[in-house]
């Protein structure tokens, strides 16, 4: 099996390489969107936690 054939698929490389990318890129979302959920709720609570204190 040569490389050339490998990344032709057979004739169907015009549906399985989008596929894979679609799926690393789920996959990839999926680990870092809850990183910056995080960060966003921290930075929510610290300025509640200054309001507050303010008061």
């Amino acid at each position: 099996m040569s490389w050339e054939s490998f990344l032709y698929m057979g004739g169907y490389a015009l549906y399985v390489w989008p596929a894979y990318g679609v799926t690393a890129l789920v996959l990839v979302g999926t680990l870092i969107w809850p990183v910056f959920q995080r960060k966003q709720l921290l930075r929510q609570l610290t300025i509640k936690q200054k309001r507050s204190q303010a008061r």
